[in-house]
């Protein structure tokens, strides 16, 4: 996902995109171990999207508490 795209989410479309993004990861390594899963690579852009989800909340976290 473009952090264009996330940028223009609330926090709270954020929060469920984390959780959303958490429980892919979670069923993507369930079939990475039962050697089912068609693309390895899903798993590493599921990571990367957590990571750009969480920097956004903490910019704006930061950007709150800077006033």
């Amino acid at each position: 996902m473009e952090p264009k795209q996330l940028r223009e989410m609330s926090n709270e479309e954020l929060a469920q995109k984390r959780r959303e993004l958490k429980e892919e990861i979670f069923h993507l390594k369930l079939r990475g171990s039962t050697s089912r899963l068609e693309n390895p690579m899903k798993h590493k852009q599921a990571k990367r999207d957590i990571a750009r989800v969480e920097t956004i909340l903490r910019e704006r976290a930061l950007q709150q508490r800077a006033g």
